[in-house]
């Protein structure tokens, strides 16, 4: 039995208290929470011991799940890893790129398992094509969301676009050729809406645009391909494929379509969506990467990769906003 500490019970983190308590081989063991508050509701609702002491919990556990904001995640997480402790931490990793790179060393050194909660990696949407072999030459994204104080302590990149540059990059098998970004700073500080262009070696081009000033919420991904585009709606959980009609494409929905080159026929399908709670299914891999000593599904490498380009787009943002004189 895996005993699982959690450190932070906000909107967040008391989805994860609900999904631990649906796993088998794990038990809840308590909280650290110095939110009063969230902390008197958590110990009524949920009957789970409060932690006053960091370092005890940790002591009581296999599993440190770490749901605190961005700014807190390097200290919780290296003390866990530093006591031998397995870590799910949510996206982003840490707040700057140099801790990131610190937690990677200290997390190979220990040889714990470490996994990253980029969520959409789970989406049931996105895993009901994932295994279809996807090349992509064009990707375009749009992530929008309606404004919301939580999470405005980092910019709308790290808050919200990270998910899908994640997913960019574990689609695309090739290095970051060039990255081009424009940014907003309209509610918080930091930028809330941006566009990003980024190039790969291997000539694949993806578009993001993300924003948390919406008026409407929007999580789409759409993929072009030499035979097909396939688009994902993270949000209503849909996915479509709409390409070359192929031999074992004759049960599926087809139209011809005259072109240049002559009659085309063109097969529209929707794949099945598996019935999928994302954040049980990403701490039921990481439950199973443990046991079985297994890679992780979203390791601390692939969260260093993506705050890598994350801050990439960050730099070229605040490089574009600079007066000239």
């Amino acid at each position: 039995m895996l005993k699982v500490g959690v450190f932070g019970v906000g909107h967040l983190g008391k989805f994860h208290l609900n999904n631990w308590k649906e796993i088998e081989g794990v038990k809840l063991v308590g909280f650290f929470d110095p939110d009063n508050e969230n902390a008197r509701q958590v110990t009524n609702d949920y009957g789970l011991k409060r932690f006053m002491d960091e370092d005890k919990l940790m002591d009581a556990c296999d599993i440190i799940d770490v749901v605190v904001p961005t700014d807190k995640h390097y200290e919780i997480c290296t003390a866990a890893v530093r006591k031998g402790k397995h870590v799910f931490v949510e996206k982003p990793l840490t707040h700057t790129i140099q801790e990131a790179k610190n937690l990677v060393d200290m997390v190979r050194e220990a040889n714990i398992k470490m996994q990253v909660g980029h969520v959409e990696r789970f989406n049931p949407a996105y895993l009901a094509v994932k295994d279809l072999g996807l090349n992509p030459m064009f990707i375009e994204v749009h992530r929008l969301a309606q404004f919301n104080p939580r999470g405005t302590e980092v910019s709308v990149i790290l808050d919200l676009m990270i998910h899908d540059i994640d997913i960019v990059l574990s689609l695309v098998k090739s290095d970051v050729k060039n990255i081009s970004a424009s940014g907003v700073a309209v509610m918080t500080d930091t930028p809330d809406i941006a566009n990003v262009r980024i190039e790969f070696n291997n000539g694949c081009v993806a578009n993001l645009t993300s924003s948390r000033i919406s008026m409407k919420k929007m999580r789409k991904i759409r993929l072009f391909q030499k035979d097909a585009y396939i688009g994902i709606d993270f949000l209503q959980k849909k996915t479509e494929i709409i390409k070359l009609k192929q031999p074992e494409d004759e049960n599926v929905f087809s139209f011809d379509l005259e072109t240049p080159n002559g009659i085309k026929t063109i097969a529209v399908s929707n794949p099945e969506i598996p019935q999928t709670n994302a954040i049980k299914a990403e701490l039921e891999s990481f439950v199973d990467a443990i046991l079985n000593n297994k890679p992780t599904a979203v390791s601390e490498i692939d969260g260093l990769l993506a705050m890598e380009v994350a801050h990439q787009i960050l730099a070229k943002i605040n490089n574009a906003n600079i007066p000239v004189k």
